[in-house]
């Protein structure tokens, strides 16, 4: 039988992968003591000038020093998506698709951009469904790697567009750090390391869906194996790409050189994606959706992503004082995954490409339904099963995450990835970028609103955040790992408005992810679920979710719990306050 992974068991087994390829235990020893703050935690970063969160450090010093030679914060943010494409593939790359939110402080406004690529024009769900049978994949879903879940790889445009709009600096000085980066080396990150290994791991167990992989060892091994922490790793062919993208622009990638070699290689290997799918990739500028929770407004991007779920969980936890009880007791965590498997039931049923299957959207984020959705709730016992809402009868994978902000106010929050780990597998020829495998999101069930139609943009899952007080902006932020992002996203802002946590204390704080229940791609997970827990949460509180009806795994790895950063803008000082965290390599830098 072939080794395949279904969305269920992706967002649920990929990113908790502490069973795979572990490093050597440390040893047992605890937290030191700290004069002020949670032992378990560190201090945020303060800057006044300019601030930069990535999930490495290199590439946080990117966005500063683009910042400093006086570009804004789009150029510094796509300064740092470029360098991480580079050093962080595990998480995302430019055979990517992209998302962000901006705060303009000139217009005083939110902008969101939808940068996510459709799949090919030429071939039909019927086809699609051939080929899948030709493979001997009888299960409904779509493989995570070679060329089936190929789409349009939406990064490149996003920046563009990005940048058409909000960048200062030439595009030939934004890509300029990463191209001499990819072209004499950096050295190698000791999370990144771990996930690089794990990703080749995969591929070599999924080869017979990957209909040429010489290229992607070639691009991203050294001497046949995956770098190690510490090792200096180079790309030239990427940074020949960049070249071509700073010289002659997003063409180049979408109906120039870039694009015809991306053709000739799908024709090669007999994938479906072709030149007439890239040239007629845009980018969709959309209005973000927010709810208001204690008097905090989080902002999330609409379908076809995932955002409005944490918007639809806090509409659902506002009914409830959390706070009466302590952050780590078994009654919050109860309340908090009861709210997300609520929430994900209608992701499942709703959430998709717009432009072919409208979601009630404001009804699934009205005060009404959310009332509603929360009355469904047991306080003493977890639901047995749980199904999406009907408005007739109701009324009414691996990704990076950065933020950036400047001097001028301007705050940027964008989310990138390549989906499941490093993507399809598939490099094209010479270009040092792999496509991502984003396409495996479709359902193939006839009616479905997400199922696989020729040009549509799948369901997806990463989303960046933005939290707005008094119609000011406070916070930028985002988290990383495929459905525990708006999971991430409704704890942090709990941990931090309910509970008064610092933005570090906020990230680092131990974290819960329900998996299960109905998936967008049809392909469904047990009803009940698994509460996957992290080792922070006390044995007691454990032990009593049980007793609730609860099935709950403890987790000591940390990978399936997501890559937290965030930057709060002080709205009296300007002063800036940022955070990452202990689960990935990043940092905070700002001056």
């Amino acid at each position: 039988m072939m080794v395949r992974y279904v969305l269920g068991i992706i967002l649920a087994v990929f990113f908790s992968i502490g069973a795979l390829a572990q490093p050597a235990d440390p040893p047992s020893i605890g937290p030191g003591a700290r004069p002020v703050g949670a032992d378990w935690s560190r201090s945020p970063v303060y800057g006044a000038n300019g601030m930069a969160a990535t999930a490495h450090p290199l590439a946080s010093q990117v966005a500063i020093s683009i910042l400093k030679e006086g570009g804004s914060a789009v150029d510094a943010a796509i300064a740092a998506n470029a360098a991480l494409g580079l050093m962080e593939p595990t998480g995302n790359g430019i055979g990517g698709d992209i998302f962000a939110i901006v705060w303009d402080p000139n217009t005083q406004k939110l902008y969101g951009l939808n940068g996510t690529g459709r799949s090919p024009n030429g071939r039909t769900l019927a086809q699609l469904k051939e080929k899948l049978a030709a493979h001997d994949v009888t299960d409904g879903s779509i493989p995570l790697g070679g060329s089936l879940p190929v789409t349009v790889p939406g990064t490149v445009d996003g920046w563009f567009e990005l940048h058409d709009r909000f960048g200062k600096l030439p595009m030939k000085k934004v890509l300029a750090p990463a191209i001499a980066y990819a072209e004499n080396g950096f050295p190698m990150a000791p999370v990144i390391a771990y996930y690089w290994g794990f990703n080749f791991e995969r591929f070599e167990k999924n080869r017979q869906y990957i209909e040429e992989f010489d290229n992607a060892r070639a691009t991203y091994l050294v001497d046949g194996k995956a770098p190690k922490t510490g090792d200096l790793f180079r790309n030239p062919d990427l940074a020949q790409t960049m070249r071509m993208l700073a010289a002659k622009g997003r063409d180049a990638f979408y109906e120039g050189d870039i694009a015809r070699t991306i053709d000739a290689y799908m024709k090669r290997i007999g994938g479906d994606l072709r030149y007439e799918d890239l040239a007629a990739h845009e980018s969709e500028w959309v209005d973000p959706g927010c709810v208001n929770y204690r008097g905090y407004d989080l902002c999330e991007l609409p379908p076809n992503t995932q955002g409005y779920a944490a918007l639809q969980m806090l509409n659902i936890l506002k009914h409830v004082e959390l706070s009466q009880w302590p952050r780590e007791s078994a009654e919050v965590l109860h309340y908090i995954a009861e709210s997300k498997r609520l929430a994900f039931e209608d992701v499942a049923k709703f959430y998709a490409d717009p432009a072919f299957a409208e979601a009630p959207l404001d009804w699934l984020l009205s005060e009404e339904y959310g009332r509603a959705r929360f009355a469904l709730i047991d306080p003493a016992k977890a639901m047995t099963d749980v199904a999406p809402g009907d408005p007739a009868v109701e009324g009414a994978s691996n990704t990076t995450y950065l933020t950036v902000a400047d001097k001028d106010g301007m705050m940027v929050s964008l989310i990138q990835s390549n989906y499941a780990g490093m993507g399809s597998g598939l490099v094209p020829d010479g270009l040092g970028f792999m496509l991502q495998n984003r396409g495996a999101l479709f359902s193939l069930k006839d009616g479905h609103a997400n199922v696989y139609a020729p040009g549509k943009r799948p369901f997806h899952t990463i989303i960046p955040a933005f939290v707005m007080k008094d119609g000011a902006p406070y916070m930028s932020f985002g988290l990383m790992g495929g459905a525990m992002q708006p999971q991430g996203h409704v704890q942090v802002m709990i941990n931090i408005i309910d509970y008064g946590m610092n933005l570090q204390e906020a990230g680092d704080a131990a974290r819960l992810r329900h998996d299960g229940g109905r998936s967008p791609t049809a392909v469904d997970g047990d009803p009940l679920g698994v509460v996957n827990v992290e080792i922070g949460i006390p044995e007691a509180s454990v032990e009593k979710l049980r007793a609730m009806g609860h099935t709950v795994e403890v987790d000591d790895n940390g990978a399936g719990f997501g890559g937290y950063q965030a930057i709060r803008r002080d709205p009296d000082t300007g002063v800036y306050e940022g955070a990452t965290e202990m689960r990935k390599d990043g940092t905070v830098v700002a001056y």
